[in-house]
């Protein structure tokens, strides 16, 4: 599943993040009047099918009278779903049955639709909050749902689609009348079939943004015969087809829906914000200093205020440089779940002390792994079993502010992405590449359409061949002169289409075609 930090329509640089998400301020707001009514009917209509059901043997023909009050309330429940008002068609519900916060892509949609001027209620669990632009932005309104944490058992997943789908239905059916429903996928169950559902009632457009493929991911814990993942697949197959629209990630993606799914996809490419870019020296020092006060690994060993291991500022002109003789600064970013190996760079991190270790001349190495997710223990526990004395590990997570800041200061990236589907890319070397930043990335299929080999970074397919990479991007670190240097400058002379000028181009006629 894709999650891998912050983007979006973004003002320059992102201010901090504010200490309460605006949806305390506006949800209130957001049930139209017929939303009542709509309620009313539909509990009178269940009342009444239960009144049939439970008392079969009563003198009173309630089947029959149930039915009729069925029948008598569903054209009323089904005009106060429909009826529309002169804001509606500029009403659009962006949905992801996940972490607002960490679903960027999303984040963008949102903003890009209020830019245009378009009234975005945005759904989705808020455990993370998300970026500053999408707190501050008036037009954008967000309604969390609650996130459904249950084991891996049969019935467990069963309470789990219950309980996600009535959750979904009341916030679709009760919010004002949405012109276009755009949802993400994965994770799509039960998310899809329900927003097929309502779309059909209240008359809105659906669009699903295919950034992967669910059943696949799912395979990755349980394996691809196993009956949920069955089930999964032949859930996203048949709910799939019956949007009004849909995007998707690659062009590998569109082939393969538009071949194996019957489903006519237009191609998105995740593109960098603006606020990733290289970071200014002045501001990579203050981030230094930042997180010096918090983790070790940045700190100088000396008790300088205005030094770090990278960077040092001068107190009597204010002047900042980058100290000689840092260590590399080596980022990689996650969500710590199963499609990432992150074994691979372990691996390769103990080689490349090895390498140090006899004779070769190398920089020390600082590696800064950000992110949270379900497998961040298990990797701990590996990471505190080796024993490195030219690396040192940093695992921490970064304000939405700080990430583009960190990726702009960083000497090289490492992304051990491996699509499920193989036909999805890694977002995180997108936001990379958006800040000049080269990248070693895993192998897999369509990853060419993203990473260039030997031109902005490398491909490997181990531990051996990235730590092989390793020793020859940065055998002349700090100089620039080298292959990481050349590098760089490619990204920084081709540097392609921002987000936004992609969003216009691709999203932006669907949304606003005639009905």
């Amino acid at each position: 599943m894709r999650h891998d930090t912050m983007r979006g329509s973004f003002k320059h640089q992102a201010p901090p993040i504010c200490d309460e998400p605006r949806h305390h301020r506006s949800q209130t707001n957001m049930a139209p009047r017929c939303s009542c009514t709509a309620l009313l009917a539909v509990s009178l209509t269940v009342l009444a099918l239960l009144a049939g059901l439970l008392a079969p043997h009563s003198a009173v023909r309630w089947p029959a009278v149930s039915l009729a009050v069925a029948a008598a309330l569903l054209p009323l429940w089904g005009r106060s779903l429909r009826r529309r008002d002169d804001g509606t068609s500029r009403r659009v519900c962006v949905l992801v049955l996940g972490d607002i916060g960490r679903s960027p892509r999303m984040q963008y949609h949102a903003l890009s639709l209020s830019k245009h001027g378009y009234h975005v209620t945005f759904v989705g669990f808020s455990e993370t909050k998300p970026h500053q632009d999408v707190l501050s932005e008036e037009k954008i309104t967000i309604v969390p749902i609650a996130e459904v944490k249950v084991g891996p058992k049969v019935v467990s997943y069963v309470t789990k689609v219950t309980v996600q789908s009535l959750q979904l239905l009341r916030v679709l059916l009760t919010m004002e009348l949405q012109a276009h429903v755009l949802m993400q996928n994965p994770p799509g169950l039960p998310s899809i079939a329900v927003t097929w559902f309502v779309c059909l009632l209240r008359g809105s457009r659906f669009i699903i943004d295919w950034h992967n493929y669910g059943y696949t991911i799912m395979a990755l814990s349980h394996g691809p015969a196993h009956p949920i993942v069955r089930l999964a697949k032949w859930y996203e197959r048949f709910f799939g087809p019956l949007a009004s629209h849909n995007l998707c990630v690659t062009n590998a993606m569109k082939d393969d829906l538009q071949k194996n799914w019957g489903i006519k996809a237009t191609t998105l490419y995740d593109r960098p914000a603006s606020i990733f870019r290289e970071t200014p020296l002045k501001l990579q020092h203050e981030l230094f200093v930042r997180l010096a006060a918090v983790y070790p690994q940045f700190r100088h060993a000396g008790s300088e205020a205005e030094r770090t291991i990278f960077s040092a500022r001068d107190p009597a002109d204010g002047t900042v440089t980058l100290r000689a003789e840092r260590p590399a600064l080596l980022l990689s970013s996650t969500s710590w779940t199963e499609d990432e190996d992150f074994s691979i760079l372990l691996t390769a991190l103990e080689e490349y002390e090895g390498f140090i270790r006899g004779g070769a001349s190398l920089p020390p190495l600082l590696c800064v792994i950000t992110g949270k997710g379900p497998q961040k223990e298990h990797y701990m526990k590996l990471i505190d079993s080796l024993h490195l004395e030219h690396v040192e590990i940093c695992t921490p997570w970064l304000e939405a502010e700080d990430y583009p800041l960190l990726l702009g200061s960083a000497d090289l990236g490492v992304c051990l992405h491996k699509s499920s589907s193989g036909l999805d890319l890694p977002m995180k070397v997108v936001d990379m590449f958006g800040c000049c930043l080269p990248v070693c990335a895993v192998h897999f299929n369509c990853l060419d359409e993203l990473v260039k080999h030997e031109e902005n970074g490398l491909i490997f397919k181990d531990s051996a061949e990235l730590a092989e990479q390793l020793k020859t991007l940065l055998s002349d670190f700090p100089s620039s002169e080298g292959k990481l240097g050349t590098f760089r400058r490619n990204l920084r002379s081709s540097r392609g289409q921002r987000w936004d000028d992609n969003w216009d181009q691709n999203v932006l006629p669907l949304i606003t075609a005639p009905r």
